[in-house]
């Protein structure tokens, strides 16, 4: 997994799924029977467990921990909740310049101690049996929950405050850019070693709005993350239209959703970075034949380079059978380990 995220040669190609420490696992149904989403991901013990149970139980080559994008937000003076059918959902939304003129900057580790807590238990548990993967929500995506109060989908409210009141929205942004910087800092001096940015809804604005109002501070993150020297992904989804601003980014791997072939997204994307995708969720729902053909046209597509991790162009549905990942999992390690 590792060498992957750094372009180098492996002996196989590795595969991880973005939630896969979800809904679609028994063992994570039963623990969500006796605990709320906010317990499982600040209790290190139970964090830890759900953590690694997709390395026991699908053979995956990597341990995403279990967390949340909104944790920052409690360092921060925000308060929120999660909502399962929905998200998060924010009762007091930062909007105006008292608003984000109070948001706090903590160290992280006040902030959020039993994430990294939980981050060593999953390093010492793995005994190096996967890698590890921190992870942080992009300035955007972060930011729209705070603005909107909750999922959106046009992001009217955000969108008003990027083009009405800029100066403010880059205020907001530079808070967010720093205290990112600190949690993605933390969680690799606990053990992290790959870290992947979760800038979700970026693709909901224009490549020009990105390139000035988002693409700064995005870039920012990840030259800090340089000093650390741990591989970087940089994740969006419905992002066709800005994949050259995204490289600029500056992460080590770029990852693409199924609306692109990914031989085409790995063209604009170019020679020397990794690219992570693509299979669209959906199509793990259906009989494995069919999962099977889909898998195999992403491995054509990627043509044996090196760079290439596999993975859903974004995170497992709840009802997804778990046979399937597995079989996946497996199909893609046979298949590329015959090179």
């Amino acid at each position: 997994m590792l060498a992957a995220a750094r372009s180098e040669p492996v002996d196989c190609t590795p595969v991880w799924f973005m939630r896969q420490a979800g809904r679609c696992l028994e063992g994570y149904r039963k623990l969500r029977e006796r605990y709320d989403i906010l317990t499982l991901t600040r209790t290190p013990e139970l964090c830890a467990q759900v953590t690694v149970m997709p390395v026991d139980e699908l053979g995956v080559d990597a341990a995403v921990l279990y967390a949340d994008i909104m944790l920052p937000l409690i360092g921060m003076g925000v308060p929120f909740s999660i909502d399962p059918g929905v998200g998060p959902i924010i009762e007091r939304p930062v909007r105006t310049a008292q608003e984000i003129g109070a948001l706090r900057i903590v160290a992280a580790e006040e902030a959020t101690p039993e994430l990294f807590g939980a981050i060593r238990l999953v390093r010492e548990r793995l005994a190096g049996r996967a890698a590890v993967i921190g992870f942080a929500g992009g300035p955007f995506t972060v930011a729209s929950y705070m603005i909107e109060g909750r999922p959106s989908r046009d992001f009217s409210r955000s969108k008003e405050l990027i083009y009405a009141h800029p100066a403010l929205w880059h205020q907001l942004m530079e808070t967010l850019t720093e205290v990112t910087i600190r949690y993605l800092r933390a969680q690799v001096a606990a053990g992290a070693q790959l870290v992947q940015l979760f800038d979700s809804w970026a693709g909901a604005l224009s490549r020009s709005a990105y390139a000035e109002h988002v693409l700064p501070y995005t870039a920012r993150i990840f030259a800090a993350l340089g000093n650390e020297h741990v591989p970087t992904i940089h994740f969006g989804t419905n992002t066709g239209h800005l994949l050259e601003v995204i490289v600029s980014a500056g992460s080590d791997v770029v990852s693409v959703d199924w609306r692109l072939p990914l031989g085409e997204a790995w063209a604009r994307i170019g020679d020397g970075l990794g690219i992570q995708g693509n299979l669209d969720p959906a199509i793990a729902l259906a009989p494995f034949d069919v999962v099977k053909e889909h898998a195999m046209n992403v491995l054509r597509e990627a043509g044996g380079r090196a760079g290439h991790i596999f993975n859903l162009g974004h995170g497992v549905l709840a009802e997804t059978p778990t046979d399937n990942l597995r079989r996946l999992v497996d199909l893609v390690h046979a298949e590329t380990s015959r090179r």
